[in-house]
Order: C-alpha cells, then sequence, then structure tokens
C-alpha cells in the first residue's frame, strides 16, 4: 500500500506564498479534522488536524513532504433570497442557517423546509450555484453549528 502525504499544519489565509496545489471544498467538507482530500490534479492527501477545524477559502495545507494545499471554496447548489432582508436574515438566524451577505440577496444552501418559510414571508427566491462562504458565529470563528455560547447553563 502507497503511504500519502499527511497534512498537520493550517495556514491560515495571507500567511503563506509560493507554489501550491489546489483543493476544492464545499461549505460542508471545509469543516474537519481527518479525511482523505484530492486536489484538484488528483493527487489525494491526508488531512489529519489536531481538531476539527472550519477551513476558509484562501487557507493553505500544508503536508508532511513539504507541499502546500490552497483551499477554495467549490461552486454548491445554493438559494440566492431577496425581499425585506433583515426580516429574512432574522428568520435564517433564527433556525440557525448559515447564511452569506451578497450585496442585495442572502444566500443560503439549498433546504426545501427553509425554502418554503422564505416563499411564506414573500422571499424571491433563485436557484444558483456559486462557492458557499458564510459568515462565522459571534461567539468564535468559522462556523455556527450550535447554539452553545460558552456558559455552563443558560435560558432562553
Amino acid at each position: 500500500m502507497t503511504e500519502l502525504p499527511v497534512a498537520q499544519t493550517l495556514r491560515p489565509a495571507g500567511s503563506w506564498s509560493g507554489e501550491h496545489e489546489t483543493c476544492r471544498l464545499t461549505y460542508d467538507e471545509r469543516f474537519l479534522r481527518r479525511k482523505v482530500l484530492t486536489t484538484v490534479n488528483g493527487e489525494r492527501f491526508v488531512v489529519d488536524l489536531e481538531k476539527t477545524t472550519s477551513l476558509e477559502e484562501g487557507d493553505a495545507l500544508e503536508c508532511d513532504d513539504g507541499r502546500l494545499i490552497e483551499v477554495v471554496a467549490a461552486a454548491e447548489d445554493l438559494l440566492a433570497v431577496s425581499g425585506d432582508l433583515p426580516r429574512l436574515a432574522w428568520h435564517i438566524g433564527n433556525r440557525h442557517t448559515p447564511c452569506q451577505m451578497a450585496g442585495t440577496v442572502l444566500l443560503i444552501q439549498r433546504d426545501p423546509v427553509i425554502r418554503h418559510m422564505l416563499e411564506h414571508l414573500g422571499a424571491g427566491i433563485t436557484e444558483i450555484q456559486e462557492p458557499f462562504m458564510p459568515e462565522g458565529g459571534a461567539y468564535g470563528h468559522g462556523r455556527t453549528h450550535s447554539h452553545e455560547h460558552g456558559h455552563t447553563a443558560h435560558a432562553h
């Protein structure tokens, strides 16, 4: 069995330069700890990070063989939401749905339940395909994957 290069070091966007390969990942694929990935040139490598991490556009994974592999957000199926954006953004956020602010529209992943809710609220919905880079959470960097605020207990 051939051993694959292992990437255990993450270089944040803007902190690295030079020759590199590229790996296109969707929003969900960019949240990982240990996984085999493939570059756009078909080269496989193992990501083995210390903890589960949200990779951002322009970050680089450094392999044990010295190669840098840039993380690029892949195009994916999204909904462009238009209308009363503050009101619609509140409803999207209230459901802990990742959301990207994109000028005159909000971008969210395609979800028939959320789509139905938004249409009921009067939103215009357009299906698009492009990279998805939603806003991070208020209580940390990257993902809005839970409603935990770091407290031992709290009430809503």
